[in-house]
């Protein structure tokens, strides 16, 4: 019986999942968080982090600098002249329809463009992947969805701590618990504030403080949840902000005030949304349109979008309409009259430093203390890819950008030389307490020997003379 129940667990040690060595990464987006909002504000989790792993100078984000579109080359790796989500609203030219952010979240078609994110690709690959409030999670890809999926809610509020550090549990416990190898997370702060009261006001700078909290108790859940020594992190943003010149102290700009232009020229457009705007003309009205806006205010930048910089990378995609227009950094880009009422605002040129977001990673798969130059966040993505192991889809990115940063800086086809450590060392715990657990069996089986002789010899001293006793 007793080596029964040896070779069973025996077995049982053998035959435990290696899958369980994987490398697991966290990808966390702070929405808004500027690459320099830790120089003003007391930030001893992000320093601790940076000190445990990899802190960047700043990373620049695709054009165009908003949320949807520079989450969505997070996830892919892909511009936005390759991936489609040009815009945080849903719409239709034809129909002259729009719909606001959070409608368009749900908006399968407009995501849903041919480009994989990551989730998808990995699962593929035989991973399991999750997503939490993450812009793209609440639609399928090509009919395929995360494993773990939640969208946020309608009226979310972004600014509850608690609400964060529930948020965090629960995607700890999708890494402990069902085991997911990859998830994103996703945060509405500081950009939420940073929109109202401005990038230099003291309500950013107490949000800053909060977000630094979160850090320390995500770290922290991640110890509590036992994932230290499998768990990477990395957390960024999809851009920063910059102050918007309020009225009276600048000459705003207003499309409808510009002489020779008139939007009866044209049958679509998206402006009153930031600095950043697109134009529709009428059949035959694109070069008056253009004339007339080109050179008009001295910070209004007017491209046929195919004249467009090539840096840029916001041309080649039909939903990008013939006229974009894009503000120097402070100005608004007004449709008939000012409605506009943000303090801060992003949507600028991307070269522009207001715009950079911040980069922090840290795990076994990075190196510690190590600060490394600026690079594009297009380039994120394949870093995934190599820590989990997987192959990428067709992307813009290349791992040579952040190779360095890496524990490991050799080149990995396939499956990345921190899952083959993690494998044999699995196996190799496994085989030890294979092994200890016989060790203590025989110890058992000698003890028992032993006694069971000693019983025998003290019954035999027992017995009578004159009876014979046989064995």
């Amino acid at each position: 019986m007793l080596w029964s129940l040896c070779l069973l667990l025996a077995a049982g040690a053998l035959g435990a999942p290696l899958s369980k060595a994987r490398p697991k990464l966290l990808l966390i987006s702070f929405d808004g968080f500027r690459w320099d909002y830790d120089r003003d504000v007391d930030t001893p989790n992000l320093d601790q982090m940076a000190r445990d792993g990899v802190k960047a100078a700043y990373v620049t984000p695709p054009y165009i600098t908003i949320t949807s579109p520079a989450h969505f080359t997070l996830l892919t790796g892909r511009y936005v002249e390759n991936h489609g989500v040009v815009h945080n609203m849903w719409f239709n030219t034809a129909t002259g329809q729009k719909k606001p952010y959070y409608q368009t979240l749900h908006e399968g078609e407009w995501w849903d463009t041919g480009t994989l994110p990551i989730w998808i690709t990995a699962q593929r690959q035989g991973l399991k992947a999750g997503s939490l409030h993450f812009p793209g999670t609440a639609v399928s890809y090509q009919g395929e969805v995360p494993f773990r999926q939640e969208q946020e809610p309608p009226l979310h509020n972004y600014q509850n701590e608690t609400i964060w550090q529930q948020k965090t549990d629960k995607v700890m416990g999708w890494f402990r618990h069902d085991d997911l190898d990859f998830v994103s997370l996703y945060f509405g702060e500081p950009d939420s504030t940073g929109h109202l009261y401005g990038p230099d006001s003291p309500q950013r700078r107490q949000m800053v403080a909060q977000v630094d909290r979160a850090v320390g108790y995500i770290r922290q859940s991640a110890r509590r949840h036992g994932l230290s020594d499998l768990l990477n992190i990395i957390i960024t943003a999809d851009h920063g902000m910059s102050t918007v010149h309020r009225r009276g102290t600048v000459e705003e700009i207003i499309l409808a005030k510009i002489p020779g232009f008139s939007f009866q020229d044209v049958s679509f457009h998206l402006v009153d949304y930031g600095p950043a705007g697109m134009l529709l003309p009428k059949p035959g009205k694109l070069e008056t349109v253009y004339a007339a806006l080109k050179g008009a205010h001295p910070h209004l930048h007017v491209y046929r979008k195919e004249e467009l910089p090539q840096r840029l990378r916001f041309s080649n995609h039909p939903r990008i309409l013939p006229i974009v227009l894009f503000a120097d950094p402070g100005y608004l880009i007004n449709g008939y009259f000012p409605v506009q009422i943000n303090r801060g605002e992003h949507g600028f040129d991307n070269q522009e430093m207001d715009m950079k977001p911040f980069f922090r990673a840290v795990g076994p798969a990075f190196r510690q203390n190590l600060e490394v130059g600026p690079f594009e966040t297009v380039n994120i993505y394949p870093l995934m890819c190599h820590i989990l192991g997987i192959q990428p889809e067709v992307n813009d990115g290349h791992l040579d950008a952040t190779r360095d940063m890496l524990v490991s800086r050799g080149a990995r086809a396939s499956l990345s030389s921190g899952e083959t450590v993690n494998y044999q060392h699995n196996a190799f715990v496994g085989l030890s307490a294979v092994a200890g657990f016989l060790l203590v069996v025989f110890v058992v089986l000698v003890l028992q020997k032993i006694l069971l002789k000693k019983k025998r010899r003290e019954s035999s001293r027992n017995v009578p003379e004159d009876k014979q006793t046989g064995f």
